[in-house]
């Protein structure tokens, strides 16, 4: 299973995580989180990203409870499963459904984030995602993490440039 998951289990962090098809839009949205001081897990697909969580059939979370996910951004397209697909998977699910799920897509169209919108998503961020965009983020990790009294430091010296 293709999970990069390089940071050492911390259960002070918002452990957020990052689906993409793309690697150079995983290791973009990996660093951003990373510089708001999140735990970041990053998977390749939604069939990956529901093996992570336990959700594909016969499959059990990666030790689940050193993997709290308090956060989901996945890509809109990519094969196999999409990320509208992921988010009626997550949303549908009785023990993920409360998560926070936000859809990322290089296309604008208001169509498709209405339609992800309605389906329960946070969020839609158009790519390319920029620190902006993360910080605004914070409201859903905070508010998640209000129930789970974890912090994630967003601050602004911690920016990119």
């Amino acid at each position: 299973m293709a999970i990069n998951d390089d940071s050492s289990p911390n259960s002070q962090q918002v452990h957020v995580l990052a689906v993409d098809d793309s690697l150079i839009d995983r290791k973009v949205i990996e660093r951003l989180l990373k510089i708001t001081s999140c735990k970041v897990t990053a998977v390749d697909s939604g069939r990956r990203a529901l093996q992570f969580l336990g959700l594909e059939e016969g499959e059990k979370a990666v030790e689940f409870d050193s993997y709290k996910v308090d956060l989901i951004i996945t890509d809109y397209f990519m094969p196999g499963m999409n990320g509208y697909e992921l988010l009626k998977k997550i949303k549908g699910s009785s023990t993920f459904r409360e998560i926070p799920v936000v859809i990322m897509s290089s296309e604008n169209v208001l169509a498709r984030i209405d339609r992800c919108l309605e389906e329960g998503a946070e969020d839609f961020i158009v790519k390319p995602v920029k620190l902006s965009d993360v910080r605004r983020l914070k409201n859903y990790m905070l508010a998640e993490n209000r129930k789970t009294h974890v912090a994630c430091d967003v601050s602004p010296a911690s920016s990119m440039g």
